[in-house]
């Protein structure tokens, strides 16, 4: 069963008496499970594909179906509660609250939902072990290297357990090495806990750790390969 379908998305922008189609009439299926890499330059598309499937954005026409329920129909407090429940973020930058330990940035996404302070902070503690981090716990971000931040924000996009994690540029800030630690862990997350993974990249040595590469040039998907197991 497919987790995201997107048919026929066209979004435009207005650049003073000029548009242009950022996404033009695209259509992708992702089924559950699948780890999926999104390819382009500069000005393909792939940033504004992304911003839609994590519902940051919406197509000016075309329709976008997570898990059955149609995004584009949600008001923001509907979206807002798909994203806390749903998906998990992972960003270049890592987005971590620099004053707050490891653990608290994990527990973030729980004080959201509402969940009480005691579980949070179990659940926090098992994700922080998930990616190798239970004795980094009481660490602020200032106190970690890049990868161990990455790793934290990993574990903060994994620990309300959303079917559907979206990585933008995650190795972007990365020196070879840790990407590879990195990635290492976003296998882990697909192949061991069955994650649906959508990876933005334009590293093709990082594309290698996915299952599938759908390749983005003006708007448009030119290519979608599955790698043969």
């Amino acid at each position: 069963m497919a987790l995201i379908e997107v048919k026929n998305a066209i979004k435009t922008y207005q650049t003073g008496e000029d548009s242009f189609n950022a996404m033009n009439n695209v259509s992708l299926s992702i089924k559950k499970g699948e780890f999926v890499a999104i390819m382009g330059a500069s000005g393909s598309g792939k940033s504004t594909f992304m911003n839609m499937l994590g519902t940051l954005d919406k197509p000016n026409s075309g329709s976008y179906y997570l898990d059955g329920v149609d995004m584009l129909s949600l008001g923001p407090n509907e979206l807002a509660e798909v994203r806390n429940l749903k998906m998990g973020f992972v960003f270049q930058g890592f987005n971590l609250i620099s004053r707050t330990t490891a653990l608290e940035n994990v527990e973030l996404p729980m004080i959201y939902k509402g969940i009480p302070e005691e579980e949070r902070r179990q659940r926090a503690k098992e994700a922080l072990k998930i990616v190798g981090l239970e004795n980094r716990e009481d660490h602020m971000p200032n106190q970690m290297s890049g990868g161990q931040q990455q790793r934290v924000a990993i574990a903060r996009a994994i620990v309300n357990d959303p079917p559907l994690i979206l990585a933008d540029e995650p190795t972007g800030n990365l020196d070879t090495k840790t990407s590879i630690e990195v990635m290492e862990f976003f296998v882990k997350l697909n192949e061991q806990m069955g994650k649906t993974i959508v990876l933005v990249t334009h590293e093709p040595d990082i594309a290698e750790y996915c299952k599938r590469v759908v390749r983005f040039k003006d708007g448009n998907i030119i290519s979608d390969e599955v790698k043969k197991k």
